[in-house]
């Protein structure tokens, strides 16, 4: 299974593949997706626009099974968090127009998960990725919170799976 996780971002968008066989999982590619340049704080639509194009090419590239992307947190800023949650409509759409399925994960699931503590520092969330990946080159803070994204989805779509195959024996 390959697997797509996303850090939605509207200046950097974050995205990792990865490749799941049982519980081995193999870097693919990993990489940041930028707002056009010169574009600033311009035209949103602009820049969100370039994002579905840089996501797109990354899909058709990489052709990942299952995508996953991380949840917005809100913060005090009202307008960064609704561009930010317009962002993360482009990193749920892109996934949807290939037909895949996207799991979605709040930063603390995948922190947990990755790391074993719900509030890490990026720092611990990088150094766990790596360690999940190892000779991994990150090309960024933002393509590692993808790629743990990605870990957290292959982690939670295993033992879903585990979950349905014991459901199956014990109904019969």
């Amino acid at each position: 299974m390959r697997v797509l996780g996303i850090d939605p971002g509207l200046r950097n968008l974050g995205w990792g593949v990865i490749d799941v066989a049982g519980s081995r999982l193999t870097h693919v590619a990993n990489g940041i997706c930028h707002s056009a340049p010169g574009e600033g704080d311009g035209d949103l639509a602009l820049r969100l626009l370039s994002l579905h194009s840089q996501l797109t090419e990354v899909l058709r590239q990489w052709q990942p099974d299952t995508a996953a992307v991380e949840h917005t947190f809100v913060n005090k800023d009202a307008v960064a968090t609704l561009k930010l949650g317009q962002a993360r409509g482009i990193a749920l759409l892109v996934p949807a127009q290939f037909g895949l399925s996207v799991g979605e994960y709040a930063p603390n699931a995948v922190k947990k998960t990755v790391v074993g503590v719900g509030h890490a520092a990026k720092v611990q969330v990088d150094h766990m990725v790596r360690l999940h990946l190892p000779g991994v080159e990150i090309a960024g803070p933002d393509a590692a919170d993808a790629l743990a994204v990605a870990i957290c989805h292959a982690h939670h779509s295993q033992s879903a799976g585990r979950l349905q195959a014991a459901l199956k024996r014990a109904a019969g």
